[in-house]
């Protein structure tokens, strides 16, 4: 019936030295710059260039808080440029999405030095022979007692701090080095994490090993890690 011209990048963009086009929206009004190793909390939305909302962190319940070294290097790129309250949007190349760009509006709203990562454990390759197993193949061990009683339910919202490593040792992911705790329901996670976790009291911390089969699989693409995966969790606190 008609042909609507593609949305382009603003010929007034300026260019970062990786190439990404942005435009500042409001300056900063806080001092300084992230540096590469320090944690990043921000508001983030992205949209096709036809205005098709991608994802958007200003509908989380707290806004998300990452290792600058964690983040798409474009995203990376552009926070070590901008201080406290500044806002910019960028111009992400992406073939695949109309235009052949994904538009972020990107806000840096603090930051600080990120904690120490933790050290990987000495019997990340495989569970030790004193650990405790279930049924379903899940191997843990008790690290420190609890102070609670109570074990949370699986339709129970619990308050964590973990770090999780392949058995290689890499460490994929940690609320220890982001420096907070997360939380979330236990039946929106792993199977292991959803049966692991009825296991424990408040203030006990345990290692799970976890079998693929109760993770992410063996392949499962997407970033997220695959093949048996070793956590040590933290139960902070259980909210009905």
């Amino acid at each position: 019936m008609s042909i609507k011209e593609a949305a382009k990048v603003p010929a007034d963009a300026e260019k970062a030295k990786d190439g990404t086009a942005f435009k500042k929206i409001s300056p900063a009004t806080g001092e300084g710059k992230p540096g590469e190793g320090d944690l990043v909390t921000f508001h983030f939305k992205a949209a096709t260039m036809d205005g098709e909302t991608v994802q958007d962190t200003h509908g989380e319940p707290t806004p998300p808080t990452a290792p600058l070294d964690k983040l798409p290097p474009a995203m990376a790129a552009q926070f070590q440029d901008m201080g406290p309250g500044e806002k910019r949007r960028i111009w992400i190349s992406e073939p695949r999405a109309p235009g052949g760009h994904i538009v972020a509006d990107l806000e840096l709203i603090s930051f600080k030095a990120a904690p120490p990562a933790p050290k990987a454990p000495e019997d990340v390759a495989k569970a030790p022979d004193d650990a405790e197993k279930t049924a379903s193949g899940l191997a843990s061990k008790v690290l420190t007692k609890g102070t609670g009683t109570a074990k949370p339910k699986e339709t129970d919202t619990v308050e964590v701090h973990y770090s999780g490593w392949t058995t290689d040792g890499k460490l994929f992911d940690s609320s220890v080095q982001r420096g907070e705790t997360t939380s979330f329901p236990l039946n929106g996670v792993i199977k292991g994490w959803t049966e692991g976790l009825q296991l424990m009291v408040e203030g006990e911390k345990r290692r799970f090993w976890i079998p693929a089969g109760l993770a992410y699989g063996e392949n499962p693409g997407g970033g997220r890690p695959g093949g048996l995966l070793v956590f040590d969790v933290e139960l902070i606190k259980i909210a009905k």
